[in-house]
């Protein structure tokens, strides 16, 4: 191992060390007995396949802990209907850890429609299910009757979204924090492993779980406020009233445009400055309680609103709920990685490949990021419908380029089935690699929810000369055919920087590249907190022109949400259009999925703009809540499917735009349904044929346009 976990940490590896790294963690008690142990320290259950690679939580959580010194063994998808499979590891001397795998459990096996999902990427050769729903719960309550006294911490996706009592999409109504309805005895969020680190070697010192109290990025039962904290009420913070500035949705307190006056010295584990005010750091926030919000939508859009503006680790307070009578205390996010510690992670003995024990089976998730490279962590873009800054923060995360360039040499010289081809450079999105704040100190005082909406911040440092040059030194590795970028791409941080665009368009596309403007009207765009289709329209044109300059045909892959917060009917209508005029047809479309904790679920649940301050009296927004209205919507996104033309024909006539139902250019959908053998058109063959050729095989180059969004 290249890295010693315990000095980055700050601690000294406990005693386990001596039996090094295992090949792969141990699944049977069979693989335990070959590496010498008669139990292990930590036990984790997942409900992925197991995958010993950087891109599967459970893998970096468990190597973590081995090079911590502890024995870590991997439950992978269990029965859960009875307690017998977690057994079959024995009993953990520390703890279980228990995840609902890479995805929250609910999103995995249902779609936005509520409809049960046929596969599920995540298991061996795509079985659905092999995990339950809701998980965490599940596994915790199962880990509980196995060995009633063992302690149980829950983490992931699925317990960083539920922390606080939410809205559950699924079940159409608010529920209480998870750490609740799992029974669990601490709740981790976020990239873990800072807190986790903590967390079991003060356990293995003889302290108890009760005892692990205030740990950033952690979630614990309270009996009363800790002596010396100060409880401030939300109201104070975030008094429901009239809609304030659209340009500064927080500015109830300070931004970002001046500095804090009391700053801490740069602690060596630190990349940025948390503001050093004592009585700020011993101030906890009192939400409503549960059996407020889970009644009132406006209380939840209020505690919504509180919650998002205490997500910055340099100025974030404690949070306090409570639950019949039970207080949950949500301590501030975890401070972010250094990149000398998310080097660390990464050079971890990884295998890179699934547990032996499922033999050549293919895991669809894994077949995937086999060849791509992570190399960073966060995203500061405050898309309201995305959870990346309420799991991996708004603080961007770096690897070094010496640890990206080690990672594509390991995929070259180990990966049996690797061409040359590297998939994906990226991350949460594709272009914020060491982006950051200009100032450590504004930075640390920051509260606005996105660094890029409704402008870039004059703050941010937009200069994407080291991903270039990242780009320029992977790309000329020996045995290295081709880098692809297939992240998520800012484009309005793109268009800032010619150079990268170029650079983007002349090496690192393979005919197609996949972008998201969403939508192209202003109002459902306001509510996404995405940018106007004036920077994809700029982001088209370099793309255009570097395309030709390089010589290539290559084209650009939009992709939109339906049945978002505050889309219209005629919003969806004008998109529909966009799309014609611009030749491109989706394959398969994506509707809103209100996810637990997002702004726009608060949106989606309350009726009302939450980017604002919300009051009773303020002005509904439109919700696509009914199933016809956001097929209606998901119909407009497909208007070329001849399924869709009989909703679409009633829908626009009752919009008063019959105009746009006919047999011309200038028309959206046809006034015929092909198989209705009354129809004049399709008693002729030769006519309809035409009409066939014509519309449903248009393109706008060479190569068809089709967006395919998950």
């Amino acid at each position: 191992m290249n890295f010693n976990a315990a000095n980055i940490f700050g601690y000294k590896k406990y005693w386990a060390h001596r039996f090094g790294p295992a090949p792969e963690l141990p699944m049977t008690l069979a693989e335990m007995q070959q590496l010498g142990w008669d139990a292990c320290d930590i036990i984790l259950v997942t409900g992925d396949a197991y995958v010993d690679h950087p891109s599967f939580g459970m893998a970096v959580i468990g190597r973590v802990l081995e090079a911590q010194g502890f024995r870590v063994g991997i439950i992978s998808q269990p029965d859960w209907h009875s307690a017998a499979d977690f057994k079959k590891l024995g009993q953990p001397t520390l703890f279980f850890g228990v995840t609902g795998g890479n995805m929250d459990s609910m999103v995995n096996r249902y779609t936005s429609d509520k409809k049960i999902r046929s596969n599920d990427a995540y298991t061996a050769d795509g079985a659905a299910g092999k995990r339950p729903d809701r998980a965490v719960n599940v596994y915790a309550h199962r880990c509980r009757e196995a060995f009633h006294n063992v302690p149980i911490i829950i983490g992931g996706i699925e317990a960083s979204l539920r922390r606080i009592a939410h809205y559950d999409y699924w079940s159409d109504k608010v529920r209480k924090s998870i750490l609740l309805d799992s029974k669990a005895d601490l709740l981790v969020y976020g990239n873990a492993e800072r807190q986790i680190v903590e967390i079991a070697h003060r356990l293995a010192r003889g302290e108890t779980i009760h005892d692990l109290k205030g740990i950033r990025g952690t979630v614990h039962f309270v009996k009363q406020i800790p002596q010396g904290w100060m409880e401030k009420d939300s109201t104070s913070i975030d008094k429901p009233g009239p809609a304030i500035s659209h340009q500064d949705p927080y500015q109830a307190e300070p931004a970002c445009d001046s500095k804090p006056a009391e700053l801490a010295e740069n602690e060596q584990v630190l990349s940025f400055k948390p503001i050093a005010n004592r009585q700020r750091a011993q101030t906890v926030i009192r939400l409503p309680d549960y059996e407020a919000v889970k009644d009132d939508p406006i209380l939840y859009a209020h505690a919504s609103r509180v919650m998002h503006g205490e997500t910055n680790p340099g100025n974030a307070r404690a949070l306090i709920q409570r639950h019949n009578g039970r207080e949950v205390w949500i301590n501030p996010p975890p401070y972010p990685l250094t990149t000398p510690e998310m080097d660390g992670v990464f050079d971890l003995p990884y295998s890179r490949l699934p547990h032996t024990v499922y033999g050549q089976a293919n895991i669809p998730a894994f077949e995937m990021i086999q060849h791509s490279v992570l190399i960073m962590r966060g995203c500061f873009g405050g898309c309201s419908f995305c959870s990346i800054t309420e799991h991996e923060g708004r603080i961007i995360q770096n690897r070094s380029e010496e640890s990206i360039l080690k990672e594509i040499e390991a995929i070259r010289d180990t990966s049996p089935t690797f061409t040359g081809h590297i998939s994906d450079l990226g991350g949460p999105t594709a272009n914020m690699y060491r982006l950051a704040c200009k100032d450590p100190e504004i930075e640390a005082s920051c509260r606005k929810p996105s660094c890029v909406y409704p402008g870039i911040c004059h703050n941010l440092n937009t200069d994407q000369t080291p991903l270039i040059k990242l780009y320029r030194r992977a790309r000329s590795i020996p045995g290295i055919k081709k880098i692809f970028i297939a992240s998520g791409l800012r484009y309005d941080i793109a268009v800032e920087n010619p150079e990268y665009v170029k650079e983007l368009v002349t090496h690192h596309v393979g005919g197609y590249l996949k972008i998201a403007p969403e939508h192209t009207e202003t109002g459902p765009l306001s509510k996404m907190m995405k940018p106007g289709m004036g920077s994809y329209d700029r982001f088209k044109q370099m793309f255009d022109k570097y395309s030709k300059e390089a010589g290539k045909e290559q084209y650009l892959i939009p992709y939109f949400i339906a049945a978002h917060p505050g889309t219209e009917d005629t919003d969806m209508l004008n998109l529909a259009l966009w799309l014609k005029r611009n030749g491109f047809r989706a394959d398969q479309v994506q509707a809103f999925l209100p996810s637990p904790m997002s702004i726009a679920t608060a949106m989606y649940h309350s009726g009302k703009d939450t980017l604002h301050k919300v009051a009773r009296n303020s002005p509904d927004i439109a919700i696509p809540k009914g199933i016809k209205q956001r097929r209606l919507h998901k119909a407009f996104l497909r208007y070329h499917d001849p399924k869709n033309w009989p909703l679409l024909r009633d829908a626009l006539k009752a919009m008063g735009r019959a105009d746009l139902i006919g047999n011309g250019k200038q028309h959206l959908i046809p006034a015929f349904q092909p198989g209705d053998t009354s129809s004049a058109q399709h008693r002729s063959p030769g006519k309809y044929q035409r009409f066939k050729t014509k519309y449903t095989g248009a393109k706008t180059g060479p190569a068809p346009r089709k967006a395919k969004n998950a």
